[in-house]
């Protein structure tokens, strides 16, 4: 049967993107960043899975907002890189798993979470950022990719409890999947950040470094936090911090072991988080 052995935790900050496309990850404002990157970077060569299900959100690229969907799941074959108006990054295709993809999809809806059917999207620096993050410039991605997009771009947004439930699904159903596979789950977005507003470019370092500590310690309990927190602690983006409890769900019910944690100020006008968590 699939199983998932890890999870992988990161902002996904447009800017990140850019320095690595324009080559400045040295420069003295980036090279801190990329530096503690490293050792995920060496982790994750020595951890490659066969697939990653990728928790991410779609910044009114592959959905306007005309509809928005709460939870949606690529199930294509293949992910092309978006032009967010200033031309696609340099990136590999992103390649799916429809099999995997459709499983999860079939068994999460009939565990009464309605999911988005997704046969064509491009994805956003959402999903690629934090790809580049751990496997730099290589000419294709070393595994297999299945999108997860979940909106916390226009409210209602899905409530941190739910996001964690449904992690909990989604293990049962790579679980239940007839196929040796190793599958790594990736919650991307945050940490703390305000792009607009009298509040812009607020970072909360403290929220962030106990969103942290409750992510490895005490998920069920930190799954329980209020959305009006998120925004008024880690700024109105900082919602996206529930996409990791997905990614969180997904894992065993003993404790984990931590591989990796980081967290860096600033990048852009942002925090960034990032946990590799390993199932124990």
């Amino acid at each position: 049967m699939a199983r998932i052995t890890a999870s992988v935790y990161t902002s996904h900050v447009p800017a990140i993107g850019a320095a690595i496309d324009l080559g400045k990850t040295a420069e003295p404002y980036w090279q801190p960043l990329f530096e503690g990157y490293e050792p995920s970077k060496a982790w994750m060569k020595a951890n490659t899975p066969d697939v990653i299900f990728l928790v991410y959100n779609d910044h009114a690229t592959a959905f306007s907002l005309e509809i928005v969907p709460t939870f949606a799941i690529g199930c294509a074959d293949e992910f092309r890189p978006a032009d967010e108006g200033y031309g696609a990054r340099p990136v590999p295709v992103v390649k799916g798993h429809p099999a995997l993809a459709s499983h999860i999809a079939q068994s999460v809806i009939q565990d009464d979470f309605d999911l988005t059917i997704v046969n064509k999207m491009d994805v956003d620096h959402g999903l690629t950022v934090p790809l580049s993050l751990m496997f730099g410039q290589p000419e294709a991605w070393p595994c297999r990719v299945i999108p997860f997009p979940v909106n916390v771009v226009l409210y209602p947004v899905p409530s941190g409890r739910r996001c964690f439930q449904l992690g909990r699904a989604i293990r049962e159903a790579v679980a239940s999947f007839d196929e040796p596979l190793n599958v790594q789950i990736w919650g991307t977005g945050g940490m703390s950040h305000q792009l607009q507003g009298p509040r812009a470019g607020l970072i909360n370092s403290a929220f962030d470094k106990a969103f942290l500590d409750d992510l490895i310690a005490d998920p069920e309990t930190l799954s329980k936090k209020p959305h009006i927190e998120y925004v008024r602690e880690a700024g109105s983006e900082g919602i996206e911090l529930v996409m990791w409890l997905i990614a969180r769900g997904a894992m065993s019910d003993t404790p984990p072991r931590v591989a990796r944690r980081f967290y860096h100020v600033p990048a852009s006008n942002t925090a960034v988080g990032h946990l590799i968590l390993e199932n124990t």
